[in-house]
């Protein structure tokens, strides 16, 4: 999907740097790719926490 988006050069540069990609689009690729598993690995670390609160609660 072609979008269009308006990004601060200075965080492309940094992120480049850093992940030593060559093209934006791999940038961002790697960058959402990152995002949904942090989001991911926070929701599963929620529901465990309330399944021990729930256990906790059973005993």
């Amino acid at each position: 999907m072609r979008t269009t988006l308006d990004l601060p050069d200075s965080l492309i540069i940094e992120a480049m740097k850093l992940t030593k990609m060559k093209t934006k689009t791999g940038l961002i690729k790697i960058a959402l790719a990152n995002l949904i598993e942090k989001e991911k690995i926070k929701n599963i670390k929620n529901i465990m926490g309330k399944l021990i609160l729930i256990l906790i609660l059973m005993l």
